[in-house]
């Protein structure tokens, strides 16, 4: 039976190795396993304190890319707007230049009608004036005495508009 004694269990050293197992763990516990545990949840704490300062400036960062989307919008339109502004004025005064060359070139052809009209006037009457003065020396000359100048102008100035109305 001494092969049985090196093969029994013995009680007594299992409780003994469950209470030096048990001791070991509550000293273990003690020492290692809270002050671990605490900073643990040190670390868990400073992390969450970091997501919150991440999550923090990521709102900032998104607040000041609305803003400055915002106002990309805002300087966008009021670009437009001031090209809308400068395009009305250019037309404007394109209208304004077309008016006045317009108004001025009518000035022009009136006073070359003007001119026109004048100067027929001034070569009719300068025709007229020489026919009467050729034609009285000529009659002059034909019958041989002198006719009075005023009857005689008379008689070419019905002559003259006969003839302008015939044509």
């Amino acid at each position: 039976m001494q092969d049985l004694d090196i093969i029994s269990v013995n009680i007594w050293h299992i409780v003994i190795s469950l209470a030096n197992l048990v001791i070991l763990f509550l000293i273990l516990k003690k020492l290692l396993f809270k002050p671990v545990k605490k900073i643990v949840d040190k670390r868990q704490k400073e992390i969450e304190s970091e997501y919150k300062k991440a999550e923090k400036t990521q709102a900032e960062a998104d607040a000041i890319k609305a803003e400055w989307e915002g106002k990309m919008a805002t300087a966008e339109a009021e670009a437009d707007k001031i090209i809308s502004d400068a395009v009305e004025r250019a037309d404007s005064r394109n209208e304004v230049m077309l008016y006045e060359s317009r108004e001025k070139a009518d000035q022009i052809i009136r006073k070359a009608k003007a001119d026109i009209e004048r100067e027929r006037k001034d070569a009719r009457e300068t025709i007229k004036k020489e026919i009467v003065d050729v034609s009285q020396t000529l009659s002059e000359q034909i019958i041989g005495r002198e006719i009075n100048m005023d009857d005689h102008r008379d008689l070419i100035d019905k002559a003259i508009d006969k003839i302008g109305e015939e044509q």
